[in-house]
């Protein structure tokens, strides 16, 4: 069975004008037999409300 996860982030802009993502969280996809389609961890909360879902990069985790 393969671990899947997506990376929780939220955007923030730097002084140079750049977009960077800082990781608040986790986020899984609901067992079949819910009405739900995924399940957010946050360990954080984005102060700016807004939160981005990215596929984990390989070193993120185990990738079966």
């Amino acid at each position: 069975m393969s671990k899947t996860f997506y990376n929780v982030t939220t955007p923030v802009e730097g002084s140079d004008g750049v977009t960077r993502f800082n990781r608040v969280g986790v986020a899984f996809p609901a067992k079949e037999d819910s009405k739900a389609i995924m399940t957010i961890e946050l360990f954080a909360t984005p102060t700016n409300g807004k939160m981005v879902i990215f596929p984990p990069k390989e070193r993120d985790g185990d990738q079966e």
